[in-house]
């Protein structure tokens, strides 16, 4: 018989990785109502390497700009939580909450007016997380949150 093991917990909020892009301690909010996370990125070049689509784009955060790229894996209409189809890039990056670190797809998206420069949506938390909207930073050193990482 197969052993159930507690999946482990996050809050409504938690600071998160991108280890493959450089990019630690990005404020993210939880939404288990939104299917596909997102980044806040502006594309500011498409290419390939060796027959691969890249992206090459601009998370800004903290007054700080970091230059990423990426293996594109697809452009795809997102709905929006204000109901309207935007055409966005999506990438497939490893993403590390707490102490999992695992392959996600993010969509880059203008997140300048939201509090949180990334969303993590349902697909990256199924079946790797339970989520307690109640709480905040479960996952999280609570030295970054001293830092001044508190949206």
């Amino acid at each position: 018989m197969n052993e159930v093991r507690p999946l482990p917990i996050v809050g409504w909020r938690e600071l998160v990785d991108l280890p493959d892009l450089g990019l630690s301690g990005i404020p993210a909010k939880i939404d288990s109502g939104a299917r596909t996370s997102s980044l806040h990125g502006r594309v500011t070049e498409q290419f390939e390497r060796d027959g691969v689509p890249f992206v090459r784009f601009a998370v800004d955060w903290d007054d700080i700009s970091h230059e990423c790229e990426a293996v594109r894996v697809d452009v795809r209409g997102i709905t929006s939580s204000n109901g309207k189809t935007q055409r966005r890039y999506v990438i497939k990056s490893p993403l590390k909450i707490g102490s999992q670190t695992f392959r996600a797809e993010i969509s880059l998206a203008d997140r300048s007016d939201m509090k949180f420069p990334m969303l993590i949506g349902r697909s990256a938390l199924r079946r790797r997380f339970v989520v307690d909207s109640g709480h905040s930073w479960l996952q999280t050193d609570g030295m970054q949150i001293a830092k001044g990482h508190n949206p």
